[in-house]
């Protein structure tokens, strides 16, 4: 084979790599999948220090119909169970519909309570013909695909399954009722390989400020699905070099908290729901929780004097009244030389006779 033919055939295999490897899956009426999720807050520093947050899920997303122009309807549902570290505990059940495109994955009306996106992307599905180094959106957050045949161990089926392994890092300024944070993140996400639908992520923020700062962890899996998962053997491929992408700064005036079943490129809306829920309900029952501030107020105590001056001196003696001097003088009394009578000694004359003393 000569030089010119070799430089033909690498330039093939180049455009045939960048090519899909066959054509999209498409949403069927009936696709049902259930997951089970677990977020955590901790690893706190300043105000968050030894605080922690813990919560489970358990969902369901299932397909109800397909229009022609390729419209896919689906109900969702999934419970609950919020606790802290302060002793605070809650509990849900949100479900409800929603519709998004099987052409772009993008939600038309409605969405699985999700909140603070424009246009955002699914989170439970993508398109499976996209190729190793390809990319598309998961709600507002960039992904690309890392490798087509990744072996994704399956906890909830003690199985490994072929999965299409996808990651996306970015950051973004929080500023809700957490506070205000640096936040940045990476998110692992790993789609069946057959339809495209989320067989697992891993979702890892961390959150910065001058004075406090904390860690913010979702793990989720499958845990039954209606459609059939390619089971492979253990160690098919090695796990993938993590790769970074160039995030792309964004803001958001929401809590990012999202709510589990929401694989929160934004560090979750699920927190917030069940945060910002408790804090409303407890403003109406005043028996819920609000997220602790972890600050403490010293009791009011009279202030020091202005430097330089000496406290006022402190008197502990005993006040008594004053005791009223009395002064008794004696007088010397004399007999009147003509009528008797007793007479001061300095009288001139007697009161009674009218005789001068002497």
């Amino acid at each position: 084979m000569n030089k010119k033919s070799i430089i033909i055939l690498i330039s093939l295999l180049a455009v045939f790599s960048l090519v899909p490897l066959g054509a999209a899956f498409t949403p069927q009426s009936g696709d049902t999948f259930s997951y089970y999720e677990v977020t955590d807050l901790g690893s706190g520093t300043g105000d968050y220090a030894g605080y922690t947050e813990h919560t489970t899920y358990s969902g369901t997303e299932a397909v109800t119909g397909v229009s022609s122009d390729g419209t896919v309807s689906t109900h969702y549902s999934y419970s609950y169970s919020w606790r802290n570290s302060s002793g605070s505990t809650e509990t849900g059940n949100p479900s409800g519909d929603f519709t998004f495109s099987s052409k772009n994955f993008q939600y038309i009306n409605g969405t699985d309570d999700q909140s603070g996106y424009v246009n955002p992307s699914v989170w439970f599905a993508m398109d499976n013909s996209i190729p190793v180094g390809g990319t598309f959106a998961l709600l507002d957050t960039q992904m690309m695909v890392v490798s087509r045949n990744y072996s994704f161990y399956l906890s909830s089926q003690n199985k490994y399954v072929a999965t299409i392994f996808a990651q996306g890092s970015s950051n973004y300024q929080r500023n809700d009722i957490y506070g205000q944070f640096n936040a940045a993140y990476t998110w692992n996400v790993y789609f069946d390989f057959s339809t495209g639908y989320i067989v697992g992520y891993t979702y890892e923020e961390f959150d910065n400020s001058p004075s406090a700062g904390f860690k913010y962890t979702e793990n989720l899996y499958v845990t039954s699905t209606s459609y059939s998962l390619t089971t492979v053997a253990a160690g098919l491929t090695p796990s993938p070099t993590i790769i970074y992408i160039s995030p792309s700064p964004r803001t958001s005036t929401i809590t990012q908290f999202v709510p589990v079943f929401i694989l929160l490129p934004v560090f979750a809306l699920v927190i917030v729901i069940v945060i910002i829920f408790a804090v409303l309900y407890a403003v109406s029952k005043g028996n819920k929780k609000t997220l602790p501030r972890h600050s403490y107020e010293q009791p009011y105590q009279q202030p020091p004097p202005p430097p330089g001056l000496p406290p006022d001196k402190i008197d502990l003696t005993p006040k008594q009244p004053q005791v009223q001097q009395i002064v008794i003088r004696e007088v010397v009394k004399v007999n009147c030389r003509y009528c008797g009578a007793l007479i001061d000694s300095t009288a001139q004359t007697c009161p009674l006779c009218g005789a001068p003393r002497t």
